[in-house]
């Protein structure tokens, strides 16, 4: 079995796959001060939750924007699964030309979103990726030809209530109306609505300026992706998993064997 593991700056996520297809996933608060024995058992415990034995990985693929936690995931998952641990970065071989002008800054998760959308979708694409920060990824020809990243829903609505002290913390659910009633749907109307239209302008300015002959297909992803979507004009699909299956694919490029 393959374990891919995409560490992001406020969430990890894993996803454990055998062969092409996606068993589980998980998600766990991005915690910097664990120690490798610490991400181990978590990991572990995961594993054995759903039924089954660290022994059963072969394989662990790893994306990571988050270097200060990196080490100590690798390690923790070693010592779990016994099996080596792939990361993927702008220098890893893979069919996926990173046609910027600074490739080596290319984010690894943004590198393993180009590469599901190319397998998924098949055409040009914008992946939208809502986390920490909202991504915009762009692939064109097969060639991920960089986007754009603003401030992702988190970090605005948490930014927006510590700096308001009368501005109550709200959890992020779709609004039923514009014109809040009572202050925690000002703030859901605003963080949410404002959001996707955000991204519906981003959209609409890349579309704009896209290189290619068709218009590219636009696709989400991300922990809050099922949330903003359904706000949005543009996002024609959500794939909430979209980041693992592209650390699927990159695992087979690096030869892994699962």
């Amino acid at each position: 079995m393959l374990l891919t593991v995409d560490i992001g700056n406020t969430e990890i996520t894993a996803g454990l796959f055998s062969g092409t297809r996606l068993l589980r996933q998980w998600r766990m608060t991005t915690g910097p001060d664990r120690t490798p024995d610490e991400w181990g058992a978590a990991f572990g415990g995961f594993l054995i939750h759903s039924g089954h034995s660290p022994n059963e990985i072969r394989a662990v693929c790893l994306a990571s924007v988050a270097p200060g936690v990196t080490r100590s995931v690798v390690e923790g998952l070693e010592l779990t699964t016994g099996a080596q641990v792939a990361s993927v970065t702008p220098r890893s071989k893979l069919p996926l030309e990173l046609d910027v002008d600074e490739p080596l800054s290319v984010g690894a998760d943004r590198i393993v979103n180009a590469l599901a959308a190319i397998e998924r979708l098949g055409s040009d694409a914008v992946v939208v990726d809502f986390g920490t920060a909202t991504t915009f990824d762009c692939v064109c020809d097969g060639r991920f030809i960089g986007g754009a990243i603003m401030p992702g829903l988190r970090t605005s609505a948490d930014q927006l209530t510590r700096q308001a002290a009368k501005l109550p913390a709200t959890e992020l659910e779709p609004p039923r109306m514009v014109i809040g009633r009572r202050t925690e749907d000002c703030i859901q109307a605003g963080v949410l609505f404002g959001a996707a239209d955000a991204v519906d302008g981003m959209i609409l300015r890349i579309r704009a300026e896209w290189p290619g002959s068709s218009s590219p297909k636009i696709v989400a992803t991300g922990g809050i992706a099922r949330i903003v979507a359904p706000l949005t004009k543009h996002i024609e699909s959500v794939e909430p998993a979209l980041t693992l299956i592209g650390l699927r694919v990159a695992a087979a490029h690096l030869g892994l064997v699962w």
